[in-house]
């Protein structure tokens, strides 16, 4: 894919779909005002069933019996009003990442918090019992909503409906990066159409990156303008390669607000976790500061303990299914139930990884015959057809079953339930120094190659994941992996 010089005839935009735009807008802001007020009006409904039944109670304000269905219906409109003012609905925010859930429950809890208060300060005797199944309820309902509306908007933005045009200004090299990594979430909703080289690149150097076409070069105010009005775009990204002053940054942005086109800037930070990025503007100067994440600590010590309240729940819900598992392979073909293989842990220690048996007894004596069917990404060997995988180990490896007995290995302290792959000896001595981080956390029976691809991703991608978890590891994600977890052991991809 290369960038194309277009410069002397621009982009012509599609007039419906420049047209439609703002209808597409208006259409999914209703359908997400909707589907908020419906499942607030569920939460509360329920929370005054379950809390009075049949019953007709009110509430005492002053000298004035209220009856509570009105008081469900104030709460029904101020909870339906505080997610819109704190931002749930703004559009940026909606189909990608989690902040969109995270304001929704913020919200939730801001609004829950100042009716404690109003009733604490004014002594309103309000049923705590209604409160507790309300708030809960709500919250989950309207994260479940959410949770579908984000289904179809996703769909849609793959299908290229309800996607913001952008024009991506910069260096050639940096206008390429960027383009190619909105182009790679679709459901994020940005769609790359043109670029404007800023850099002082040949036009033969810059022929080699997305598939844009260039409708401008140069550092002028005048010409970026020039390529937003050809291009008819709703946003402009500001690469970090794009060599534009300060002052011409400030005027574009005044010029853009006049269009209502939206702008944005990208830093040279990649892999990098939200919560890590803090803003702190110093003299009219937004600083970005990138935190440390912790691998020692309170923190560390809660994910052991997690990890050990799970992997002893888990181990007591499945033993009875493991134990028959056990008794297939058992059946299946002669062997131990049990595999052990070495694995590199924390640091680079040396342990003993435990899975159920999928392959026959003599799997390894075997793999010298079967390299040039190699399925794999290069280091670790791969066969989608492997012969040596026995009738019952196609079924484990399928749903991951064969991992269950990694829960052992959690317990022990070799291995966390959430983490990197564990890496075997060959693959640490392909190790460089990039690689090497993978090993300052515990690997883990699931993590960012369980629930992205498995057995299909590329080497560079499994390392790339693995670094990104490490960087930015936390318990919230943890419980994200999880999440997806099950989803991914359901599916097809990868798991041979």
């Amino acid at each position: 894919m290369t960038l194309k010089n277009n410069a002397s005839q621009g982009l012509n935009a599609d007039p419906d779909i420049v047209g439609s735009r703002a209808a597409r807008g208006l259409d999914a802001s209703v359908r997400l005002m909707l589907v908020d007020f419906f499942f607030i009006t569920w939460a509360v409904a329920i929370a005054e069933l379950l809390r009075f039944g049949l019953d007709r109670p009110s509430l005492g304000i002053g000298s004035v019996q209220t009856p509570y269905p009105l008081v469900s219906l104030v709460i029904d409109v101020l909870w339906w009003v505080c997610l819109g003012v704190l931002g749930t609905r703004e559009p940026r925010i909606l189909g990608f990442g989690a902040e969109e859930y995270r304001r929704v429950t913020t919200s939730s809890l801001w609004l829950f918090g100042a009716t404690a208060i109003v009733s604490y300060v004014f002594q309103l005797d309000t049923a705590r019992g209604y409160v507790a199944v309300a708030l809960p309820l709500g919250i989950a309902s309207l994260l479940f909503g959410r949770w579908i509306l984000r289904k179809d908007l996703i769909r849609r933005r793959r299908n290229g409906l309800h996607v913001r045009r952008v024009l991506v200004v910069g260096g050639a090299q940096s206008v390429d990066h960027l383009a190619t990594e909105l182009g790679a979430h679709p459901a994020a909703g940005y769609a790359p159409v043109a670029a404007y080289v800023t850099g002082s690149e040949t036009l033969e150097s810059s022929v080699k990156g997305a598939s844009l076409p260039i409708i401008g070069m140069g550092r002028d105010l005048a010409g970026i303008l020039a390529a937003v009005d050809a291009s008819a775009v709703d946003t402009v990204a500001i690469s970090n390669g794009a060599d534009v002053d300060p002052p011409t940054l400030r005027q574009l942005g005044w010029a853009l607000t006049s269009r209502d086109v939206g702008m944005f800037m990208a830093p040279a930070l990649t892999d990098v976790a939200g919560p890590r990025i803090h803003m702190q503007p110093l003299a009219g100067l937004p600083l970005v500061h990138v935190t440390t994440p912790k691998m020692e600590g309170p923190k560390a010590l809660a994910k052991r303990a997690f990890d050990v309240f799970a992997a002893v729940s888990l181990l007591a819900v499945l033993a009875v299914p493991m134990c028959l598992v056990a008794v297939l392979i058992r059946l299946d073909s002669p062997g131990k139930v049990i595999f052990r293989q070495k694995r590199i842990g924390r640091s680079g220690d040396v342990f003993n990884m435990l899975k159920f048996r999928s392959m026959v007894v003599d799997a390894e004596q075997q793999l010298s015959k079967l390299k040039g069917n190699d399925d794999g990404n290069g280091v670790l060997f791969k066969m989608r057809e492997d012969p040596r995988v026995t009738r019952i180990g196609r079924f484990i490896r399928r749903y991951s079953v064969d991992e269950l007995p990694q829960l052992v290995n959690v317990l022990r302290g070799d291995m966390s339930l959430v983490g990197p792959r564990p890496p075997l000896p060959v693959e640490v001595e392909a190790y460089d120094d990039l690689a090497y981080r993978r090993l300052l956390v515990k690997p883990g029976l699931t993590g960012p190659w369980q629930v992205s691809g498995r057995s299909d991703l590329s080497w560079d991608d499994s390392i790339r994941l693995d670094l990104y978890y490490v960087e930015n590891w936390s318990m919230v994600q943890d419980l994200i992996y999880l999440f997806r977890t099950f989803r991914a052991v359901t599916g097809k991809d990868g798991a041979y």
